[in-house]
This record gives structure tokens, C-alpha cells and sequence, in this order.
């Protein structure tokens, strides 16, 4: 794949005054000069008029040279600064298959740039979470992964399992030779320290992943209590159908919102009651369902205290003078009052669920899976009678961590983690 010469449109689609296009690849100079009669200085923007192979002008752009290995890719590259219109970007990408270059794949330039050793999957990773941020909080926790610092604790604990099947396999290949005792000692400790370690990461309850994909937050409550008025309020914009008939809500409805610089999708349910109505049953059973997943269930209330213990107890309708339940934030969907503190409340709430200190949060499945992995093979030394089975439980261990970066075993998944990225990344 990498002996081809690649290009894409990088920006957005739709009319613009600029776009953006990449070319990378071993011919890229060849293509370069072609289109612009002469190679620009390196890493500088260059006004340029581009001719096809036949002489017809397509376009004046800013061409900015980036020989490899200095670049995204890791290759030779060139970045072309295109007036938006169709046209033009017709023009030029016709020109760049009939002087040899090809479309790129989706997320082929990243993992051009993965395979040319310019990052690791995590960063990798990083780019796509970059890409897809929808918040403040997003983009932070994307950039703080891109910077290296989840592979760079992964890469910890790999040099530190080296080391220690290092040790293993000395104590193996050298039985006679008086190797101090305290080696074996130190093995058996440093494997339950990183294992201790492992787990602690793990323990995250899901913060960085929740903050990745962001949280549910199911309204439950009984009928006709201002659910979908309330959903509503909150959305600012007509999400739910508001009747004064009870039962109006037979299916779950979501909408996307953000809370505390994090997205959540509200879950408006149908009202929580019992009924012989199969379908308004169904509904019901569904909003258990969906309540007892969510991240986070706000129960509105009219007079009541909450039956359920909810995390958020909300009194709706205080424009009709309702006392408000202890415990219970008072609002008015019609009118507004009390939503600010309502905001406020699940703001905090949002941010409690996706903060984290210390090392970068878990982001992704497979990193989970591949240290859940690693953690029982450190069991499994530990456990082990015979010093070999424990130096391959440690060689095992090694290779699960080396997954989540790349450096080991990662073929069968490259295809499925970028096909997810958009085509010019």
C-alpha cells in the first residue's frame, strides 16, 4: 500500500472559499513538479499555478512542499490550498490520478503514519477522538492522548516487563550460578507492584470511555408529571410531543445535549406506571430498561418524595405552586424558574463521572481488554510453579501491552480501527 501515492480532500465538505488537499507518497515529488512546474522550498507556502499534463491551468494555490521523513506520513508529502469550488477540486484530483496518484483510503494518512513509526496506535486513536469531538472536554482529553501520554505510560510498564522476564529467563538459564537470592524476591514483588498498578487503571469507572462516547441520562418519573416538557426545557427546542392526556410518551426519545463541557443524550421515557395497554407496557418496560443502563436517572416528581432513591430528584411545574419535595431541585419547564440550578446540578454531575487525575484515562475497548489481559497473566506468574510457565506468563503479559501501542501482534486490527477515520486523515 505505501509504494502508491496518495490524495484526498482534507476539509469539510460543502462550498468554501479553501480547501484543503493532501498528496503522499513515494512519487510525490514526481507529481509535484509536474503540477507546479518547479518543487516549492521546503515547508514554505508557495503561490503556485497548477497545469494538468496537457498545460491547462486549474488553479493558483498556496503549495507547501513537506519532505519526508519530517512530515504526517512520514513521506514526502505536499498540501495544496485550493479555492472551495467543485470544479477546481475535479480539476486538480483528475489531474493527480492521470499523473499517478490514487484517492486515499479512510485514515490511510494515519496509519501511513503509524506504519512509518511518526506515532502509535494510541495517538493514532488520539487523531480519530480529535476529529470527533464534540466538546471542551473531548478535545482536551484527545489532545492529551495525541501528546503521548497514554502510550507513554503503556511503554512504562512494557520496559518494565522486559526487565522482569529478563530476570526470569536469567534465573532459568543459570541454576548453578550463584545469582543473589533477593533477585527472585524482587521479581515476585515488582510483579505484584505492576500488577497493582494495572488494576488501579483499570478502577477508573469508565471516565475517560464515558467522556469518549459520552453519558445517557434517562427521565423517569410517573405520567403526566412534565417529563418531555422538562426534556424539552433542557434541549432547548421541541424534542418530545407535550399532551396533557397521561401515557403520551409510549417509546424512549433522546436528544443530544452538553453538560458541563460533556455530551449527553437525555432519555425522555414513558411515564411509570401500571397499565394493561400492550403497547404503554412495552414502553414502561423499556424505560426500566433504559433507566437502569443510563449513567445518571433524573425522576420528576410532582408532590411525592422519590420512590427510587434517583441520583437527580426533579419537582417540575412550580408555576402551579406545588410544594417541592425535600431533596428535590424545583423547577418550572414552562417558565424557567429553577432551571439554572438544574443545569448546574447536572453539570457537576456530568464533570463527576468523566474527571480524572493522575494518569491519562482509559479511552478505548481494546486498551481495556489488553490490560485486563496482561493483569491475569501477572496473576498466572505469580501463581506459577515452574519458573518457565512464569516467564511465558510474563511473555504474554509483554505482548498484550505491546498490542495497545503496536509494537507487537497488531495486523488483524489495523484494518477495523481505521476504517472508522474519514477520508483525508
Amino acid at each position: 500500500m505505501n509504494a502508491d501515492t496518495i490524495f484526498a480532500v482534507a476539509s469539510g465538505a460543502g462550498h468554501a472559499a479553501i480547501a484543503v488537499m493532501r498528496l503522499s507518497g513515494p512519487e510525490c515529488h514526481v507529481i509535484l513538479a509536474a503540477l507546479c512546474g518547479r518543487i516549492p522550498a521546503p515547508r514554505r507556502a508557495s503561490l503556485r499555478r497548477l497545469h494538468d499534463d496537457e498545460g491547462a491551468e486549474l488553479d493558483r494555490a498556496m503549495v507547501v512542499w513537506l519532505p519526508g521523513p519530517g512530515s504526517y506520513t512520514g513521506e514526502d508529502a505536499a498540501e495544496f490550498y485550493l479555492h472551495g469550488g467543485r470544479a477546481v477540486l475535479s480539476g486538480v484530483a483528475d489531474a493527480l490520478v492521470r499523473l499517478g496518484a490514487r484517492p486515499a483510503e479512510p485514515g490511510e494518512f494515519t496509519r501511513r503514519a503509524f506504519l512509518n513509526g511518526r506515532m502509535d496506535l494510541t495517538e493514532c486513536e488520539a487523531v480519530h477522538d480529535l476529529v470527533a469531538a464534540e466538546t471542551e472536554a473531548q478535545r482536551r482529553q484527545a489532545l492529551r492522548q495525541l501528546d503521548g501520554a497514554l502510550g507513554s505510560l503503556y511503554r512504562v510498564w512494557a520496559d518494565r516487563l522486559r526487565l522482569l522476564l529478563a530476570q526470569q529467563e536469567a534465573l532459568i538459564d543459570f541454576p548453578d550460578e550463584e545469582l543473589p537470592p533477593e533477585v527472585e524476591a524482587q521479581v515476585v514483588e515488582e510483579m505484584r507492584a505492576l500488577r497493582s498498578e494495572i488494576a488501579a487503571h483499570l478502577d477508573d469507572n469508565r471516565r475517560g470511555e464515558r467522556l469518549r462516547d459520552g453519558l445517557v441520562f434517562a427521565v423517569t418519573g410517573a405520567p403526566n408529571v412534565g417529563k418531555s416538557s422538562l426534556v424539552n426545557a433542557l434541549a432547548e427546542r421541541d424534542v418530545a410531543i407535550v399532551s396533557a392526556t397521561p401515557g403520551t410518551t409510549r417509546d424512549a426519545l433522546e436528544t443530544r445535549v452538553v453538560l458541563g463541557g460533556v455530551p449527553v443524550t437525555l432519555v425522555d421515557t414513558a411515564g411509570l406506571r401500571d397499565t394493561t395497554d400492550q403497547i404503554e407496557a412495552e414502553g414502561v418496560r423499556r424505560a426500566r430498561a433504559r433507566a437502569a443502563a443510563a449513567d445518571l436517572v433524573i425522576e420528576v416528581v410532582e408532590t411525592d418524595a422519590p420512590e427510587n432513591h434517583a441520583s437527580v430528584c426533579v419537582a417540575n411545574k412550580l408555576d402551579l405552586g406545588r410544594p417541592v419535595p425535600a431533596g428535590a431541585i424545583g423547577v418550572s419547564a414552562l417558565t424557567g424558574e429553577g432551571l439554572a440550578t438544574l443545569r448546574d446540578r447536572l453539570a457537576a454531575a456530568a464533570r463527576s463521572l468523566t474527571e480524572s487525575s493522575g494518569p491519562p484515562p482509559l479511552t478505548q475497548a481494546r486498551h481495556r481488554s489488553a490490560l485486563h489481559e496482561t493483569a491475569a497473566r501477572l496473576a498466572g506468574a505469580q501463581e506459577a510453579d515452574l519458573p518457565e510457565l512464569r516467564a511465558e506468563d510474563l511473555r504474554l503479559a509483554l505482548r498484550a501491552v505491546g498490542r495497545i501501542t503496536g509494537s507487537v501482534g497488531v495486523e488483524d486490527i489495523l484494518d477495523t480501527l481505521f476504517a472508522r477515520f474519514c477520508i483525508g486523515k
